[in-house]
């Protein structure tokens, strides 16, 4: 370069400055990557690219932005714009919704504002805005689709149960991914069965286990009818309506070829004609298209989505039904987990309430009634055992844990217990014993092979035994990692019961097991319960409120009880035993004090002869009782020691019970040809239905029991029910 040209400069490009400023401005116009638009003090365009794809820029030129771009706010965006305007800096990257004239649907757009300033700078009246314009809409609406996929990736698959994880997954697709989600399940599915291998038949019942909806869509049936449902669900709110598969619908295509179909809505489909009820209420809705999606796991048919988009929203297309494949995959196997669920449930349950009483039992002296919450909880158990001399055992019990293996060993514990109340044992010994069979059970579980899922999952139990008296009108309680009893007087004053709580069942607590005994006057209540009852929100106020109302039944108190618990103690499971306290009446029971005499045999026969016949007993029983009485006497005159005491008591059997003052118990032998003796207690157990022995702090009680015969039972002075005081 010479220094002449040095001198002059930069050479001056053809055309002056203003040439190049409108070559500048048409060429970014033009190759611009976003829309492009220059706005008047007015905010009309006067000059824009091709703000859109598709779109003509003629068509825009003179209108104001927001009337181009049909915005669904256009007051905020004027009131933005202004505020450019007037120098109060740029408006960058604000989301804005409307429509296109030439593209159907809703549009999203990402706008930025700029202030063109004067000559004379900011503090000049400005000669326009410059306006860029984006196309966000399928970014928006992937963002939108991965929005949902999450939120079912977070919603379903928390709840165990079917109904819960539907109700998740509709929640999770309605409002945002679709106006109308409706969600069916085989009816059979839902009680736990296996699923059908597709396809499924026409007229296949299914069951609506959830729908959610935007609050837009058109509602016209909010009632529980079933009138109009054949469409899926989409008429009225209601779960839990059933409706047969409708043939040749795209809903029985869906699930035939176990594939989506995106169907459009509209008046010209030839497929409601074979399903008019459904397709009425479709049009109810205002839906105008339908993915219905079956949910399938390994070739079986769950059930059916189906999702609707109504009124202005944006039909679907291809992408939406990837999506709805996608979530319905992680619906289906989250659904099937909750069924296996459900139906392992069932089972346990099943198992629980074979192994539990089926009746209530009539005591001697004991009015019960119980409770059975059903809940995830299958190893709780109650029971009433009758025992000798008028007593009865009051039992309650839980194995924590869900599921079939908590109610096998409920029913091992529960078996064990019933075996170890007829020992007539005291409460604390039947605790000890039991818990020595638990310890074997815990050690049996964990010698199990290490790939068994069971080896690694810990036992825990409690249980609390008490044993009634009406006699002396005592409860003995002892109890294992279980919470005491509640004891209600006449006057209605509930106290919880003292007893010394000993280690749970499957603890490695040794200590020993303390029991309590309390006199209750006649007519009190005990109230025994799992721990489940008495957690949650005043659980344990409410109990004690309730079993303080007077004038009640014992079932109408257990009733009163499930009404005042916390929602969450019932869907937990729980027990409760209630046994209001009686006496035997006199002229049912007769007692002798008896010399420690050779002669006290034959008194004892005159003795039971004359009772037995007043109270009109057939012959034959009485001529049993007098040798069972013979042989006990006998064997009490010659073995035992002072004092000696022979008791009747006429019930639904007849016992006989002979008490002296010595520990020893006899033991029954069986006696050779040429023996003399050994024969007295073989002969008892043949006349009697049960015998046995109990011992106490003053000596033993030897007992039998006898089946009254049918005469026994019609004649006027046969058993009687137990004695107790009016509500």
């Amino acid at each position: 370069m010479s220094d002449a040209e040095t001198a002059a400069g930069p050479e001056t490009p053809r055309g002056g400055p203003d040439q190049l400023d409108e070559a500048l401005l048409a060429t970014l116009f033009a190759q611009s990557a976003v829309g492009m638009g220059v706005l008047d003090p007015q905010l009309r365009l006067v000059r824009a690219n091709s703000l859109v794809e598709g779109e003509d820029i003629g068509e825009y030129i003179g209108h104001r932005f927001t009337e181009a771009f049909r915005l669904d706010d256009p007051d905020g965006a004027e009131q933005l714009m202004k505020r450019v305007l007037a120098g109060e800096g740029p408006a960058r990257d604000h989301l804005v919704r409307g429509r296109l004239r030439r593209i159907p649907g809703d549009r999203e757009f990402l706008v930025s504002v700029y202030r063109l300033d004067g000559p004379g700078g900011p503090d000049t009246p400005a000669l326009g805005l410059l306006a860029a314009v984006v196309d966000v809409t399928e970014r928006q609406r992937a963002r939108a689709r991965d929005a949902t996929l999450a939120a079912v990736r977070d919603a379903v698959g928390g709840s165990l149960d079917v109904a819960a994880t539907c109700r998740s997954f509709a929640d999770a697709l309605a409002p945002g991914f679709a106006d109308l989600a409706v969600v069916e399940v085989v009816d059979d599915v839902l009680r736990g069965a296996d699923p059908p291998v597709g396809p499924l038949p026409p007229g296949t019942p299914l069951r609506r286990a959830a729908s959610g909806r935007c609050d837009t869509v058109r509602d016209t049936a909010e009632g529980e009818g079933e009138g109009g449902e054949g469409e899926g669900g989409a008429r009225g709110r209601s779960a839990g309506v059933t409706r047969p598969l409708p043939a040749r619908t795209p809903y029985a295509l869906a699930t035939t070829d176990l594939r989506a179909r995106l169907v459009p809505l509209g008046p010209d489909n030839p497929w409601p004609a074979t399903d008019p009820d459904g397709a009425h209420a479709v049009a109810e809705t205002g839906a105008h298209s339908l993915i219905v999606m079956p949910l399938t796991l390994r070739g079986a048919v769950l059930g059916l989505v189906s999702l609707y988009r109504c009124g202005a929203a944006e039909p679907f297309d291809e992408d939406d039904v990837s999506l709805a494949g996608a979530a319905a995959t992680r619906a289906a196997l989250s659904i099937d987990n909750a069924r296996r669920y459900e139906r392992e449930h069932v089972i346990a349950s099943t198992v629980q309430r074979r192994l539990l009483p089926q009746a209530e039992r009539q005591q001697a002296a004991v009015d019960t009634a119980h409770v059975l919450l059903p809940g995830r909880d299958s190893g709780c158990w109650f029971d009433t055992i009758a025992l000798s001399g008028a007593r009865t055992a009051l039992v309650v019990g839980g194995v924590a844990g869900e599921g079939l293996q908590s109610a096998i060993a409920m029913g091992q514990l529960r078996t064990v217990i019933q075996a170890l109340a007829g020992l007539d044992l005291e409460p604390e010994e039947v605790l000890a014993r039991l818990k020595d069979t638990a310890d074997r059970l815990a050690h049996e579980r964990a010698a199990l092979p290490p790939a068994d899922v069971l080896q690694s999952e810990p036992l825990s139990a409690g249980c609390v035994y008490g044993v009634y008296d009406p006699f002396t009108r005592t409860c003995t309680v002892a109890r294992a990692g279980h919470p005491a009893p509640l004891i209600v007087g006449p006057d209605g004053r509930v106290v919880a019961l003292d007893v010394p709580e000993g280690p749970g069942l499957f603890s490695t607590d040794s200590a020993l097991f303390a029991p309590a005994t309390v006199t209750l006057e006649v007519g009190s209540l005990l109230a025994f319960c799992t721990a489940e009852l008495l957690s949650g929100d005043r659980a344990a106020e409410r109990i004690t409120e309730t079993l303080a109302r007077p004038g009640r039944s014992l079932q109408q108190l257990g009733d009163d009880i499930v009404y005042a618990l916390p929602d969450d103690t019932r869907s937990a499971g729980a027990a409760l035993l209630l046994a209001r306290t009686g006496t035997v009446s006199d002229h049912l029971v007769a007692t002798w004090e008896l010399a420690q005499d050779p002669t006290t045999p034959a008194t004892a026969r005159v003795l039971v002869r004359d009772r037995l016949q007043g109270w009109g007993l057939g012959e034959d029983t009485v001529e049993a009782t007098e040798l069972i009485v013979s042989e006990l006497v006998t064997n009490a005159v010659r073995y035992g020691t002072p004092p000696l005491r022979l008791r009747l008591l006429l019930d639904s059997t007849l016992t006989c019970e002979v008490h002296d003052g010595s520990p020893a118990s006899p033991h029954l032998r069986h006696a050779r040809t040429v023996d003399e003796g050994g024969r007295g207690l073989f002969i008892v157990s043949r006349l009697a239905s049960h015998w046995g022995a109990r011992h106490g702090p003053d000596g033993k009680v030897l007992w039998t029991e006898q089946d009254l015969s049918g005469d026994d039972s019609d004649s006027d002075s046969g058993p009687r029910p137990p004695s107790f005081p009016p509500s």
